[in-house]
């Protein structure tokens, strides 16, 4: 890491808000929420699986409609602070393939939406303007080939850095205006790989190859690149250029669908905290980024306002509040405001 990279003065806390966000308009509901990002306007993407709900959820959407509500909501919204629906679009249209299962969403320093699928034959990535209108697709879709080849992903899971993923098991980096592939790389550094590999094992030697999923990656402002090796319970952290630095390790005990399914950066000078979304425990862990311990947590299983079930992703503002996404029977987002005694950097144009 870094010298010099320390702790912000307080860990900060976070309380839940309820009231967000507002109801959404045209008899929309929501099915799982699969992604989250935040802009540089502080606006909140959220992009979500309309055909994950059930008939009795879209019900007023049948032929005929069976009951008063409801209707699926496009794939894709942007919030403001508030909860009120900005934007939605989204969906297939002429030019590109639309993925079969809604999986990512991030949004890049020029306002592009970047969009990814994890669906059984999603192979591509689509960048739109943050109005609908489509702009490129990486990747195409059809059957999965594998970790080697550069002209399809393997139902990616995230961003220009993909995580690639469900399918494959590596990191791969396309050119974010062209397209072109750039490079990529598996576990530790090295050349990714299919080979089979024994189901996660708290107690055996980490293993040598990035698991199923590779659910995230996140890029520091310093340059390190922090991957989600989700169900070997482990954060792999690179440079750019895919060498290797350090690993962290998150709640090791757990064997279910792994620790490590989100990472989201906390936004003071040094970038202090790494937050961590873990879909089998049900929390939101705050991590030091220098050491991968654990300073805090909030939520748990359940239903309620602040709890989770299936945490898949999270995002911070610049105020430092947290929203999530919940998959499975989830299907919803959530808003917790930020508290302590921190200073958070000035954003820049």
């Amino acid at each position: 890491m870094p010298v010099g990279l320390g702790e912000a003065a307080e860990v900060p806390t976070f309380q839940v808000d309820p009231a967000w966000p507002k109801p959404l308009p045209n008899n929309w509901i929501m099915g799982q929420a699969s992604g989250v990002a935040v802009d540089a306007d502080d606006h909140v993407w959220v992009i979500q699986r309309p055909r994950t709900l059930t008939d009795d959820e879209k019900a007023a959407s049948l032929d005929p409609p069976r009951t008063k509500c409801c209707k699926p909501a496009p794939p894709v919204r942007e919030f403001d602070q508030a909860g009120t629906v900005l934007r939605s679009w989204g969906g297939p249209g002429q030019g590109y393939d639309w993925p079969e299962n809604e999986h990512g969403i991030q949004v890049d320093p020029k306002g592009s939406v970047w969009i990814a699928g994890n669906g059984a034959n999603d192979g591509q990535l689509l960048k739109f303007t943050a109005d609908g209108r489509f702009v490129m697709q990486i990747g195409k879709s059809g059957p999965q080939t594998d970790s080697r080849d550069t002209s399809r992903l393997g139902r990616p899971a995230n961003e220009v850095y993909v995580a690639d993923g469900y399918y494959n098991h590596r990191i791969i980096v396309f050119g974010s205006e062209t397209g072109a592939f750039k490079r990529m790389w598996g576990a530790y550094g090295r050349p990714p790989t299919d080979d089979k590999v024994p189901a996660y094992d708290p107690a055996a030697a980490p293993s040598q190859q990035f698991a199923n999923p590779v659910h995230c990656v996140k890029i520091a402002r310093d340059g390190l690149v922090y991957v989600c090796d989700r169900t070997n319970d482990r954060i792999q952290v690179f440079r750019k250029d895919g060498r290797f630095a350090k690993e962290m390790f998150v709640e090791t005990k757990t064997r279910a669908d792994g620790t490590v399914w989100e990472l989201a950066l906390w936004p003071d000078a040094d970038e202090s905290y790494l937050f961590n979304a873990d879909g089998a425990n049900n929390e939101v862990r705050t991590l030091s980024r220098a050491t991968g311990e654990t300073l805090g947590a909030f939520g748990l299983n359940g239903r309620g306002a602040g709890q989770f079930h299936w945490v898949h992703n999270l995002a911070v503002d610049s105020k430092g509040n947290v929203f999530t996404t919940e998959v499975d029977t989830g299907k919803r987002a959530q808003k917790f405001l930020a508290s302590g005694n921190f200073v958070l950097r000035k954003r820049t144009p």
